[in-house]
This record gives structure tokens, sequence and C-alpha cells, in this order.
């Protein structure tokens, strides 16, 4: 029977704009991994447009995404070059996963492990220096769901969420709260940030968090720092695989 709406039988064409979110998450990724590496001239419109099989208009689409997140510089007359790893947007959402998805040797789950202790710890801080009564209540009742949820390992690590999200959102620093929040939730949804169960692990996160909670309750401002940005590293540290070395074990 002859389709009379696509009597060719042809499959239905992707919309231009999910054609080019496909190619600029490639093209990230291979900039990200190094396949196409820092300095270097990304092919010409022609041989990008062959192997993507999309037209020459969705790759300058596509490149112009890749400029704004500056991972790439447009050079009349020079082509299109790999910018310096420093001036890429490491915030972006696809910038971020692309890192994240392809971090064999957890270094980039390492560096944002710092970023994270740091910004938590500073808003940590802010919280004791400045809490009201029912914010501290806030974070107390964080605190207990906690505790009622530590046999049912995925309500707590849930309930942990929550505590570390109370905390950024009671600090009042909306920059740190927003990079702290893109940084940690699309860590979490990595199975290397997740890493590997160990010994006691219920009961040391409920103890480094009750210092927390501690801390801010008794407004001080340098042990709620310390003791926030310990438990992110030391925790990261706890439950962190051991990356792959290349080399074969003695």
């Amino acid at each position: 029977m002859t389709n009379r709406a696509n009597p060719f039988a042809l499959p239905t064409r992707r919309p231009a704009e999910r054609l080019g979110v496909a190619v600029v998450a490639e093209l990230v990724e291979l900039i990200v991994t190094a396949e196409i590496a820092e300095g270097k001239l990304l092919p010409p419109e022609g041989p990008l447009s062959e192997h993507f099989g999309v037209s020459r208009t969705v790759i300058r689409e596509s490149v112009k995404r890749l400029e704004e997140k500056g991972l790439v510089v447009v050079a009349q007359g020079r082509g299109t070059q790999v910018a310096r790893s420093g001036s890429w947007n490491m915030l972006d959402p696809v910038v971020l996963s692309a890192f994240i998805d392809n971090d064999q040797t957890l270094g980039i789950l390492d560096e944002l492990t710092v970023v994270r202790a740091t910004l938590e710890s500073a808003m940590a801080g802010a919280v004791a220096s400045h809490h009201a009564t029912e914010e501290l209540t806030r974070i107390e009742h964080a605190l207990e769901a906690m505790r009622d949820t530590r046999h049912d390992s995925d309500s707590f690590r849930q309930a942990d969420v929550v505590f570390h999200l109370t905390i950024m959102e009671l600090s009042g620093n909306r920059l740190a709260e927003n990079i702290g929040k893109r940084l940690y939730l699309r860590a979490l949804e990595s199975s290397r940030y997740q890493g590997i169960g160990y010994e006691g692990a219920f009961e040391s996160t409920l103890g480094e968090h009750a210092l927390v909670v501690d801390a801010i309750s008794r407004g001080d401002v340098e042990a709620a720092q310390r003791v926030m940005r310990d438990h992110i590293v030391s925790s990261w540290q706890r439950r962190r695989f051991e990356a792959p070395s290349g080399e074969p074990e003695a």
C-alpha cells in the first residue's frame, strides 16, 4: 500500500537543531578526550559535513556552539582551532558531562572534589555566621532524616543530598550555591563518583555531618568550614576507585 504522506518511504529526518545537538556532543567529546588536541585545527566544514552526514549549515552552527563554550577559536583564513583548556567553560553541562563520562583516571573528579569542598566549606561557614533558629532547625531535620534512613542506602543517599543542598541554600551565597549544585548534582550521576562501599560508611558519614551541624549551631565559622571541607575530601578518598595505572600488578 502506497504511503501518500511519504510515497518514497524515506525515514523522517530529524530537525536540524537535534542533529546539531548530536554533532556538538561528539565534537565536545573529541576535544575533551584530546582526540583533537589543544592548538590543533578542526577539520574543514566539508569533511565534517561528510563525517556526520549533515549539512554544512548544521556544522557551522555546531562550531558556533563550540565557540560559545570556549572550546574553539575561529580565525578568518586560518580555520577553527581548539582553544587552551583554561578557556573552556567547564560548568557548561555538555562539557562537564564529557569530562566526567570520560574520566578514566578520576582526575577530573579529584579536581571537582577540591572545588566542591572549597565552596561548601565557605557556605557552611556563612551559615554558621548568621543562621536563624528556623534555619538551624531545617539543618537538624535534614540530619535526622539521614539517621532515620541509614538502613536503606538509596534513601540515605537522597537524605545526604538534601542535607548538603540545604546548607548551600541557607548560605545566602547565590553564586557559590549555583556552582556547587551544578558540580555536585552532575557528579552524583556518575557511578565513578558513587565509588565503592566501605565498612562503617553510614556511621562515619553521619558522624561527620553531625560535626558540621554542631559547629553551625555554636556559630563557630572556622570549625564549620574545616569539618565540611574534611568531610567532603575524606569521604571521596574512602570510596574512590583505584584508577587504572596501565601497568600490570607485580
